[in-house]
């Protein structure tokens, strides 16, 4: 049997089994990842409050949201390279680092330009804590049974993470200063530095040459320009920015692709995507964090704004999604002994389409029984996938390419979600604006009416001007249209994860 054919079933297993000391070293690299993936959540709560404070503009406001995401993304694939070429452990340390000292800085920005330059510190130190933390769970623990619950846990953490930011967001901000939910990282940080050294190994590779300067800049620039144009559709529409910065990130990605086969020592090694099941792996990630990350932006939208939630509200009525996520991932290494991955991964997704489905019937009258048992179906069933398909990938790399391999993985989801967030953030966008261009209520003068139709935000605050007789139809409607507008979503993301479903039937069989 080739090595495109060899089996991933963690059924048999001579390697060495992992110590004490190995199982403390996990405990060390989860938590930073639950803090890195707070960190892409946790700001959302706080945008109200530090815009009284620093007073941005509306373009400044998207930035000081958007940059952190975007500078993990588009540093990924080059701090998964350069882990392999000083040390994974070095380069962890290095991040931790400059993630507290860029969090510092974050709280006590005193501009909006500070906070933007802040966040963008931050995400490049959080690019180095993913394919860091992985590669060193590839190179700590040999026997696959036990690499296999190793990386649930740290799937676990970052979904985890990034379900309880609002929550945590909200506790702090019912206490402290905007600037405060920054700081919740830095007592992280400073315990990773502390216990790092004594307890993580380093692992590098020892044949890699130096890293190709140009390479690096093409992948950056590929990266953010792709994330950028599809952010700006889920937030513009199909202006010409967004399709100008998705052609110039696929150009200049050809152009990496074609770098990368001439170097004697490429940045990414190009043979590992000649194995089968790389491409579904990618495939499947990006398919899932579509209806993931993209239906909960709505979820939260639709508790707060049609539901009347207050923040902390909305956090602890989806803290849930983070426990199933949890619990779903963790479960995943007892079933994979249990069962074959491919049967495990195809009842999840088939769990989530049932989940996404039951979200395209919300009841006005008693909606939260129907959101809450769809929150558990998706999360629970797309739990799984995260597991599987990074565990696929981390077997098919060798061990001295483990963070360029768990770069590309972690790429694939952060594509995933900022696919997720345009796609569905259009489809909602134009769905609500086309229910709500029928809504005429005379008494409202038509310069008020016409944010009101634009989206829900924009109607919630004109109701908030108004005497109750007009705000509540209008209200009405406005609900209504959004109600509407996320069962649309959610059928996408039924069809994006019957995608997924479809790559692993069919291409994942045989691995």
């Amino acid at each position: 049997m080739d090595a495109a054919q060899a089996p991933i079933h963690p059924a048999e297993t001579t390697s060495a089994k992992a110590t004490s000391r190995d199982w403390l070293a996990l405990s060390v690299i989860a938590l930073p990842c639950l803090v890195y993936a707070m960190d892409l959540t946790v700001l959302n709560l706080a945008v109200p409050h530090l815009a009284l404070d620093l007073a941005p503009s509306a373009s400044q406001l998207l930035w000081i949201i958007d940059i952190y995401g975007f500078m993990v993304a588009g540093t990924l694939m080059l701090m998964g390279t350069l882990g392999d070429r000083i040390g994974r452990r070095r380069l962890l340390l290095i991040g931790a680092a400059a993630f507290a000292a860029a969090s510092i800085l974050a709280a006590f920005a005193r501009t909006a330009e500070e906070l933007i330059a802040a966040r963008a510190l931050l995400g490049i130190a959080g690019a180095t804590l993913a394919p860091s933390t992985l590669s060193l769970i590839r190179n700590i623990f040999l026997d696959e049974r036990e690499r296999t619950f190793a990386i649930g846990i740290w799937i676990a953490c970052f979904s985890s993470g990034a379900a309880l930011g609002p929550l945590i967001g909200g506790v702090i901000l019912t206490y402290f200063w905007w600037g405060a939910v920054f700081l919740a990282a830095v007592p992280v940080m400073i315990g990773l530095l502390i216990a790092g050294p004594i307890l993580l190994p380093e692992f590098r590779d020892e044949k890699a040459g130096r890293l190709d300067f140009i390479s690096a800049v093409q992948s950056i620039v590929a990266t953010l320009a792709l994330i950028y144009g599809m952010k700006h559709i889920a937030e513009h529409g199909l202006s010409w920015e967004a399709p100008a910065a998705i052609a110039l990130g696929l150009g200049v990605g050809a152009l990496f692709v074609a770098r990368q086969k001439r170097l004697a020592d490429p940045m990414i090694d190009l043979a590992l995507f000649e194995h089968p099941g790389l491409g579904a792996a990618l495939g499947i990630n990006m398919s899932a964090m579509l209806g993931a990350m993209g239906i909960f932006v709505f979820i939260s939208q639709y508790l707060q704004l049609v539901l009347g939630m207050s923040p902390m509200q909305a956090g602890l009525w989806t803290a849930p999604s983070g426990i199933c996520f949890a619990l779903g991932s963790l479960a995943t290494p007892w079933l994979v002994r249990h069962f074959r991955p491919v049967n495990v991964l195809s009842c999840g997704l088939v769990l989530a389409v049932l989940g996404f489905t039951l979200l395209t019937r919300l009841d006005a009258s008693d909606p939260l029984p129907v959101l809450m048992g769809s929150i558990l179906l998706m999360c629970l069933g797309l739990s799984p996938a995260g597991t599987i398909t990074t565990d696929l990938v981390m077997r098919i790399a060798p061990a001295e390419r483990a963070g360029a391999a768990s770069a590309i993985s972690e790429t694939s989801f952060e594509f995933g979600g900022a696919l997720g967030i345009a796609v569905l953030g259009s489809l909602v966008a134009a769905s609500y604006r086309l229910s709500m261009a029928n809504v005429d209520i005379p008494a409202i003068a038509p310069d008020l009416l016409e944010p009101a139709r634009r989206t829900l935000d924009g109607a919630v605050m004109v109701a908030a001007r108004l005497p109750a007789m007009l705000s509540e139809p209008l209200l009405d409607a406005a609900h209504a249209a959004f109600t509407d507008a996320l069962d649309r979503a959610a059928l996408a993301c039924v069809a994006a994860t019957l995608v997924a479903l479809l790559i692993a039937r069919t291409r994942l069989r045989g691995v």
